[in-house]
């Protein structure tokens, strides 16, 4: 073949002429009636018709449009002002959380920071639980001072007093710290980084009576040590754990909890970052308050 394609090939007849020429053949073409200088004949004029980008871009502004438009739907009249969502096989619908303009908490504990006075609606619940979730499931619950405090943000008083020893003999393990790799304070050798986070990915209303709420959260985490020669790196996971909320003193409070694995999806080829890397995304990229 030809470096130049077929083109070039069939311009000069093929690769070789009638014996006695120098390899070329003369070729001539007749005029189709009205041509052009070249005989190529005149080709007729096409109709006019939308091109085909043209109509490409139209159903691509069309589709945008009606994506922002149902993005932006609020939830009708209902009083926690769900949007629609996707349902699963026996029609119970994922409610979106299509903004409501109500506002979603009312500040934060000093300590820990975590939210606090969740208004007392399915809304409430649902922000509630997911903020809870991300602070039983945060590095802070290796260390004792700020587990007491977690504990007693999230739990309600009576609970709180009761989980703190069971808790304290868990997080507080030998075995557990060795096998991550902490010391008896809850912090990593120096020059690693522990990372543990839980991440909301969405949460639903499983039962609601008032002054009574189970939610569950299904969410993902990252846990492990970043850092050189590490023998736990970081991995994800899945769970849901549904929360059994009671209102107490103006606000949501955790009475218990149950956790199972997944849903999980399938993990994409992609190559995982080094320990520095992932070391350093920890300290630059913080977390998320989340409201519904």
């Amino acid at each position: 073949m030809s470096p130049h394609g077929d083109d070039h090939y069939d311009s000069y007849g093929g690769d070789h002429g009638p014996a006695g020429t120098d390899g070329r053949l003369t070729r001539t073409r007749l005029p189709d009636g009205d041509g052009d200088a070249f005989g190529t004949g005149r080709r007729p004029r096409p109709t006019t018709k939308p091109s085909r980008s043209l109509l490409t871009v139209v159903t691509v502004v069309v589709l945008l449009i009606a994506a922002i438009a149902f993005a932006n739907r609020g939830g009708g009249d209902s009083d926690d002002g769900d949007g629609g969502g996707s349902g699963d096989a026996k029609g119970n619908q994922a409610q979106s959380t299509a903004p409501t303009g109500e506002r979603p908490v009312k500040g934060k504990d000093t300590t820990t920071g975590i939210a606090t006075g969740f208004p007392r609606t399915e809304q409430g619940a649902q922000s509630a639980a997911a903020n809870y979730a991300v602070a039983l499931g945060s590095v802070e619950m290796y260390s004792r001072d700020s587990r007491h405090a977690i504990v007693n943000t999230v739990y309600a008083p009576e609970v709180a007093a009761a989980r703190q020893a069971p808790l304290d003999k868990v997080y507080s393990s030998e075995k557990l710290r060795t096998a991550i790799g902490l010391d008896a304070d809850g912090k990593a050798p120096k020059g690693m980084t522990f990372v543990c986070r839980s991440n909301p990915i969405g949460t639903k209303i499983v039962d609601f009576k008032g002054d009574t709420a189970s939610v569950a959260v299904w969410y993902s985490t990252l846990v492990g040590m970043a850092g050189e020669d590490s023998k736990w790196p970081v991995t994800e996971g899945w769970y849901t754990k549904t929360f059994e909320l009671k209102w107490i003193d103006d606000d949501w409070k955790v009475t218990d909890y149950q956790q199972q694995d997944g849903p999980a999806p399938v993990g994409r080829d992609q190559t995982a970052s080094s320990a520095e890397e992932m070391a350093d995304a920890v300290q630059r990229f913080g977390g998320f308050t989340y409201a519904r």
